[in-house]
């Protein structure tokens, strides 16, 4: 099933008691976000990460970087970044974790938040921009029903810390040319975490 997303502010995409998963489509107009994506890509220490993977170790498929929240570069645009988002999803956020997918080889398994790393109750905020990308989301139990979602330039996602016990998210590689995109997610870490966690 795949989400129509234009002509709605807003657009439900999995219920619950803690506001499920919303996107907004159109959440930053596009000279910010286009001046805001220019900033990150070219000022971030963005780094290259290696995993375990069953029996082995790989590369992470993106290039990765996170802040707390009352350490932000004065020359990122993160703060404001930040005051955006509590105008529409007020949270105390002390954490952004920021991914730079370089292209369409770029991608992210499907998976959910640990939720020993978020604080209950609070939300995820996650802003998408550069090139559109195809987000997918899927139910863990039942029919295991499954969205595919554009997140587009200047896109706000919102997802809830119950949405983390019931569905799984991703960005699937794909072969299409797509340029860079980056996604800058709001997280409300518990006392004690560290970035690097």
């Amino acid at each position: 099933m795949t989400a129509d997303l234009f002509d709605c502010p807003e657009i439900a995409l999995v219920s619950d008691d803690e506001g499920g998963i919303r996107l907004r489509p159109a959440f930053i107009d596009e000279p910010t976000a286009d001046r805001w994506f220019a900033a990150l890509r070219s000022r971030v220490p963005w780094s290259r990460q290696r995993r375990p993977m069953y029996d082995r170790v790989v590369d992470v498929p993106r290039l990765l970087a996170s802040f707390r929240i009352d350490s932000l570069p004065p020359d990122l645009p993160l703060a404001e970044m930040l005051a955006r988002v509590q105008m529409v999803a007020p949270a105390p956020y002390n954490s952004v974790g920021l991914n730079l997918y370089r292209d369409g080889a770029d991608s992210v398994a499907m998976h959910n938040d640990k939720l020993e790393s978020i604080v209950a109750a609070m939300p995820i905020a996650l802003i998408s921009l550069g090139a559109s990308r195809r987000m997918a989301i899927r139910a863990k139990a039942g029919r295991r029903q499954s969205l595919a979602v554009a997140v587009d330039h200047g896109s706000l996602l919102l997802m809830s810390h119950a949405a983390q016990s019931t569905h799984d998210h991703g960005i699937p590689k794909t072969q299409r040319a797509v340029g860079p995109r980056i996604s800058v997610v709001f997280r409300v870490r518990p006392p004690g975490w560290r970035a690097d966690d």
